[in-house]
C-alpha cells in the first residue's frame, strides 16, 4: 500500500508542484481582495464551478460499475458542485436585487 503511494506520488510529481502552486497563488489573490468586492467576486466564482460538475460527470462514466469508491465520490462532488452553483447564483441574485430601484 505505501509503495503504491509512493508510486504514484513519483509519477504525479509535476501535478502535485502544481497544486501546490495554485494554492499560493490562490491565498495571494484573494488575499489583496478588499472586503467590499468578496462577496461578489466569490459568488461569481461559485457560479463558475459548474466546471466540478461536468468533470465529476465525465469521471464517472468513464469509471467501471464496481469501482464503488470512485462512482461515490463522483455523486458527492456532483452535488456539491451543484449546491456551489446554485448558491452562487442565489447570492449574486440578490446582490443585483440591491441595485434595482425600488417602486
Amino acid at each position: 500500500m505505501l509503495n503504491e503511494i509512493i508510486n504514484f506520488l513519483g509519477e504525479n510529481i509535476q501535478m502535485i508542484y502544481i497544486i501546490i502552486l495554485s494554492v499560493f497563488v490562490g491565498v495571494e489573490v484573494i488575499g489583496k481582495v478588499p472586503a467590499v468586492l468578496h462577496t461578489p467576486l466569490m459568488s461569481g466564482a461559485n457560479a463558475i464551478h459548474g466546471v466540478v460538475i461536468v468533470g465529476a460527470i465525465i469521471v464517472m462514466l468513464n469509471t467501471p460499475a464496481e469501482n464503488i469508491l470512485a462512482l461515490a465520490l463522483g455523486f458527492v462532488a456532483v452535488v456539491f458542485g451543484t449546491l456551489n452553483v446554485v448558491g452562487g447564483f442565489a447570492v449574486t441574485d440578490r446582490m443585483l436585487e440591491m441595485f434595482k430601484k425600488k417602486k
